[in-house]
């Protein structure tokens, strides 16, 4: 049996950050177990590469919801990354932290915690700033030689131009910085790459310590439980092509396997709802109610339309385009190829325009659907917006299918269940179909295919939204911090699992609610900020 000081369980964002930090600067052995691939593929480094994995790759692992009755049974992929660097490493690149006030919240949660760790913006800027590298901004919100490369998109769309001025021409300001001072407006995102490469947590934290003698990185290795001796975390079963293994942690153990898996990990080991437990044959070790449930998803819906013209990214990846495009990355390090393919997007509140912004928006320079649409649509020139609600109050849940590890967890997200994320879904859709009537990307504009532009009323944009909402790829939540008095708290404000010694949970689980924007940023804020309180340097 092997003995590590530390074991990270979870090889993606969060747990690439943990990890690399661990065997810097504690000057201890650090096991990293991750169940996927390696992330050294070709089409993972180039930014447009998600675009030929996302509908299937060995790359990603494709969990299916339960049957959504709300959704007239539907039942939909939430793809998850299965590689080292995760969701980094097949992502679209896109670098959002959100805005102060969803730190800020998470501070007022907390606020009935025993040790004075605070959660505020001013307490995670901090991280943020230290592992990030911007090629444009540097200022007291940004970094600029940390070791994740944050870039502006290395090519730019004429498409992706109109979208920006025809949502100024709704009233909406520009944004240089969706990072900055204010979230609203509309411009063009920053991506986690650099000339061409993608940035991925695998890439920037773990790969500069790869010869470090102290660090272990297993891949291919799933880990089927956390073994659990007299209240206490003390190491791991997991297998991979060589059989079963067993692992010792003399430190402590990190978690951070996604918010779908992480809680399943936590079950089978005997940590959560005790009664579920139960029901699958497993020893409770720590009865908490909250293991698996308040599952958060940012939904999106599309607005797709076709063009009138030759315009946007349709068949730049096949035929002598492909070609083109390639020679003109390998001489000259510029073109499509440098582009993730989301490079502009807007954050509004169509129905209070000075509140903060209810919806994100991504445009896409391609007539874009998910694979779970089922929509007989023709490809060709075209552009897709798809709108997010960003602060959704809808709540799903994680649960055990069985108590045998290969099993996948049931899923139910539950997008757009509340009325509220649904109203504020329409409002999106329609402040967006107008973006498509607006100038200058109305002169463009074919015909909108979806939804269907003859009826834009709430009924109608609601079964549309009904129809096409999926996961934006964002989950979270599911092994919450709270207070002490919070009976549906997994963690304390260390991020410890409460009634088990020597664990921690550092992915985007353990957020209490999802922050507005994308979720990788913060994934990684939270894997250095778990190093910090296992180093002792907080609170």
């Amino acid at each position: 049996m092997t003995e590590y000081d530390y074991i990270v369980i979870g090889g993606g964002s969060a747990g690439c950050v943990a990890a690399a930090r661990l065997v810097a600067d504690s000057g201890g052995t650090v096991l990293l177990l991750e169940a996927g691939h390696s992330n050294r593929h070709p089409l993972l480094d180039m930014p447009p590469g998600i675009f030929k994995m996302i509908n299937g790759s060995k790359f990603m692992r494709y969990h299916r919801t339960t049957p959504q009755a709300h959704l007239d049974g539907r039942v939909h992929d939430i793809p998850q990354g299965n590689v080292l660097g995760g969701g980094s490493s097949v992502n679209a690149q896109v670098y959002m932290r959100g805005r102060p006030d969803d730190y800020d919240q998470w501070n007022e949660i907390l606020r009935g915690n025993n040790d004075g760790v605070g959660w505020g913006w001013k307490d995670v800027l901090p991280h943020f700033i230290r592992v990030e590298s911007n090629n444009r901004l540097a200022n007291d919100l940004h970094g600029v030689d940390g070791p994740l490369q944050v870039s502006d998109p290395g090519h730019i769309d004429d498409t992706s131009r109109w979208f920006v001025q025809a949502v100024q021409s709704l009233g909406e300001p520009l944004n240089p910085d969706f990072n900055g001072s204010t979230q609203r407006g509309v411009g063009f995102y920053q991506f986690t790459n650099r000339k061409g490469k993608r940035s991925s947590a695998a890439y920037a934290f773990i790969s500069p310590q790869l010869k470090n003698p102290r660090l272990t990185l297993k891949l291919g290795a799933q880990v089927d439980q956390i073994i659990i001796e007299d209240g206490r975390a003390v190491g791991a079963t997991y297998r991979d092509v060589s059989g079963t293994h067993e692992v010792r942690a003399r430190r402590e153990i990190v978690l951070a396997a996604g918010a779908l898996v992480t809680p399943k990990l936590l079950m089978l080991s005997g940590i959560g709802p005790g009664a579920h437990l139960t029901e699958h044959g497993i020893e409770v070790k720590a009865d908490l109610a909250g293991v698996g449930q308040n599952l958060i998803d940012h939904p999106e819906v599309p607005i797709t339309a076709y063009a009138n013209g030759r315009y946007g990214y349709y068949k730049q990846g096949v035929g002598w385009r492909m070609i083109r495009n390639g020679l003109q990355f390998k001489m000259f390090g510029s073109g499509p190829v440098t582009s993730a393919g989301v490079e502009a997007g807007a954050f509004v509140n169509p129905d209070n325009p000075k509140e903060p912004p209810s919806i994100q928006a991504f445009f896409v320079p391609i007539v874009y659907l998910d694979r779970d649409a089922k929509v007989e649509m023709k490809d060709g020139y075209g552009v897709t917006i798809t709108t997010v609600v960003v602060k959704p109050k809808s709540r799903g849940e994680v649960r055990l299918a069985s108590s045998h590890p290969n099993d996948m967890p049931l899923v139910s997200p539950n997008l757009l269940k509340d009325p509220t994320d649904m109203a504020a879904m329409v409002a999106g859709q329609r402040f967006f179909l107008r973006a498509m009537e607006a100038e200058p990307l109305a002169e463009h504009i074919k015909k909108v295919v979806v939804p269907t532009p003859n009826d834009t009323s709430d009924r109608a944009l609601t079964a549309h939204c009904k129809r096409f909402v999926k996961t934006n790829y964002h989950p979270a939540g599911t092994a919450k911090m709270g207070a002490d008095g919070d009976k549906m708290a997994v963690l304390d404000a260390q991020m410890r699992v409460r009634g088990i010694d020597g664990l921690r949970v550092c992915d985007m689980s353990a957020v209490p609610n999802i922050n507005a924007g994308n979720t990788n940023a913060p994934a990684m804020m939270l894997g250095d900020r778990c190093a910090d309180l296992i180093l002792g340097r907080i609170g």
